[in-house]
C-alpha cells in the first residue's frame, strides 16, 4: 500500500509529465510538487482535486493509503468540484459530508460501481434542486 507522495509521483510518471507540467496543471509551483513527492507537504481539498484530476486519478486514491484502485470514487470528485464552482468552499464541504455520509449505506456490500455511480448522481441533483430553491426563495446572501 502506497503513500501519497508514491502515488503522486507513481501517477505522474505514468502520464509522461514532468514535475514542472503537473504544476502547471494543477495551478501549484514546481517547488510544491516537489514537496509533495516527498512527503513535505499535502495539498489543501480545492488543490487535491485539481491535482487528482491532472493525474487522472481520484482524491481517495491519493489520500487513502488503503486505497488501491485509481478511480476508486473519481466521480465523487466531479460532485465537489461542481458544488465548489456553483456553490463556493461552503457548497463543497456539504457535498463532501453528504457523500461521506451516504457511503455507509454501501458497507459490507458488493453493488456495482454503475449502481453507486445512480445513486450519488440522483443525491446530487437533489442537493442542487435544494440549493437553487432556497436560493429562489431566499435570495443570494449580501457579500
Amino acid at each position: 500500500m502506497a503513500a501519497f507522495p508514491e502515488k503522486v509521483k507513481h501517477a505522474r510518471s505514468e502520464l509522461g509529465l514532468t514535475q514542472a507540467e503537473l504544476g502547471e496543471a494543477t495551478g501549484v509551483s514546481l517547488r510544491t510538487i516537489l514537496d509533495y513527492e516527498k512527503g513535505k507537504k499535502v495539498p489543501r481539498q480545492t488543490t487535491l482535486l485539481k491535482l487528482a484530476r491532472a493525474l487522472n486519478v481520484s482524491s481517495r486514491f491519493l489520500t487513502d493509503d488503503s486505497c488501491d484502485d485509481p478511480l476508486e470514487d473519481i466521480s465523487r470528485d466531479s460532485y465537489i468540484m461542481d458544488a465548489r464552482r456553483n456553490y463556493g468552499a461552503k457548497g463543497g464541504r456539504e457535498i463532501d459530508a453528504l457523500l461521506s455520509e451516504s457511503l455507509a449505506l454501501f458497507a459490507g456490500g458488493d453493488i456495482p460501481q454503475e449502481e453507486k455511480d445512480r445513486f450519488f448522481e440522483a443525491l446530487m441533483t437533489a442537493y442542487v434542486k435544494s440549493k437553487e430553491a432556497a436560493k429562489k426563495t431566499y435570495g443570494r446572501k449580501k457579500e
